[in-house]
């Protein structure tokens, strides 16, 4: 064996790190991104907050070769098609409906049970031990914690015995909402029906099943409830009636915590008829390059400001790089709406089969940008907000040669159950065979695995009376 050296030319995409930055920034959700600039304006003394946001900023800027190359680092398969900008595309003049604002986020469960504890008629001792109970709640209004060992917990310097606490638990369980601080979901609707008028209709009855017979109920065992309780079918129906009206859960009537807000990306309105996605400039960033400092340097010939000429390009890199990312989203999410019209028209029912793919081909992307590009990010429609992911599934091949897709099964078993005989509800099979009927073959596995992820009952505890 003979050794010998060859010269062999080849070409190779280098991963720069700026490349790396505007993957990296298209892959974050906005609260991330916006967390990631807070960090390189305190690092970088080239950047400093605008007026205008970094897309309107630099909108007279060709991205053409900057987005190429970030794609490309995904994948050789060429230049990306350009996207233009334009005042239309903005939707600054879109003859459309105007969206309601969201509302402010309301005080959180403990928040709000502190604000009526401060209020209170009660000495200090007890509303320090209340607030204990409070800040003890889980996210449901529960007090799953044991009183005796959160009594062996607390400072000895208090003195409390486990009936203080028995006691603060119950002032906890009379301050608004009904049924926070319950230990159980019987003592949870049993609280609610307390507050009830003690003339609303089946209320008596109701206690006397949410105390010491809610297993019957959650079984639908109305012949043994009707044999103990020797009520009718009728005043059973109204107690029955009355307990579906309570909330198990009444710590969830709150909003969500300030860390679960989102800010949609996109905002979708319908045109002169046509569907289109704009940008939602409260989601973009205004940022730019601190023109005092640039000009400064502009002036210097000595190399004591090299530093910051290395950050001025950072900068410059950043701005450009979430420009390009805000490109992406648009263009992956008009591209979406492009093909979910009949979605934002009908709702789920008209959802169609959509993957990755088939958007990467038509934007001429690698589809981990288009990844990249869907994940944690959302869209406000007319119908609410999604988030971009929640447009794209898998779907099964109707006897007419069409597709359906497992949102719109999943509406449809919705529907069927939402209008059954509750008397007689129908079955995983029976669905699937009035699918069936319809040209949508779908299996009694499938029916249940969709009807469970809908969080709807079984056939045996879906029936009443």
């Amino acid at each position: 064996m003979k050794a010998s050296l060859q010269l062999r030319m080849s070409q190779q995409l280098t991963l720069t790190p700026q490349l790396q930055q505007s993957i990296r920034l298209l892959q974050l959700s906005t609260l991330d991104m916006q967390q990631e600039i807070d960090r390189m304006l305190d690092e970088n003394p080239m950047l400093e907050l605008g007026d205008e946001s970094v897309y309107h900023a630099l909108s007279g800027e060709p991205v053409r070769e900057d987005h190429a190359q970030v794609d490309n680092a995904e994948s050789e398969r060429g230049e990306a098609e350009p996207f233009e900008w334009n005042a239309e595309t903005r939707g600054a003049d879109d003859e459309s409906d105007a969206y309601p604002e969201q509302a402010a986020l309301q005080a959180s469960m403990r928040e709000y049970l502190h604000s009526q504890l401060s209020v209170s008629q009660l000495d200090s001792r007890d509303r320090l031990v209340i607030g204990m109970l409070i800040d003890a709640l889980d996210e449901n209004g529960y007090m799953l914690q044991d009183l005796a060992e959160l009594a062996g917990l607390l400072p000895a310097e208090l003195e409390l015995t486990l009936d203080d606490l028995e006691t603060a638990l119950v002032q906890l369980q009379y301050l608004d909402r009904p049924g926070l601080g319950a230990r159980t979901l019987s003592e949870c609707l049993a609280l609610q029906l307390k507050a009830l008028p003690e003339q609303t209709p089946g209320r008596d009855l109701a206690m006397s099943l949410v105390n010491g017979n809610l297993d019957l109920l959650a079984a639908h065992d109305f012949s043994k409830i009707k044999k103990l309780l020797r009520c009718s079918d009728a005043s059973l129906r109204v107690a029955q009636e009355l307990i579906v009206s309570l909330n198990p859960k009444p710590g969830c009537e709150f909003d969500r915590s300030v860390a679960d807000y989102v800010v949609p990306d996109v905002i979708v309105e319908q045109h002169k008829g046509k569907w289109r996605a704009r940008l939602n400039a409260d989601a973009m960033p205004r940022l730019r390059v601190n023109q005092m400092y640039a000009n400064i340097l502009q002036q210097r010939d000595d190399k004591s400001g090299a530093p910051l000429v290395s950050q001025l390009q950072e900068a410059s890199w950043l701005i450009k790089s979430l420009r390009q990312r805000f490109d992406t989203i648009l263009r992956v999410a008009q591209a979406i709406v492009d093909r979910q019209g009949a979605f934002l028209e009908h709702g789920d029912i008209a959802m169609r089969p959509l993957v990755l793919r088939e958007i990467a081909d038509v934007l001429e992307m690698h589809e981990s940008t288009v990844s990249r590009g869907t994940t944690q990010k959302f869209m406000r429609t007319p119908r609410g907000i999604y988030e971009f992911k929640y447009f794209f599934g898998s779907g099964l091949v109707t006897e007419s040669g069409g597709v359906c897709s497992s949102a719109a099964i999943r509406e449809l078993i919705k529907q069927l159950v939402g209008g059954e005989d509750t008397s007689k509800p129908l079955t995983d099979g029976r669905m699937s065979e009035i699918l069936a009927q319809q040209g949508i073959v779908v299996a009694r596995r499938t029916i249940a695995k969709y009807r469970e992820a809908l969080h709807i009952l079984p056939v045996n505890l879906r029936k009443s009376l």
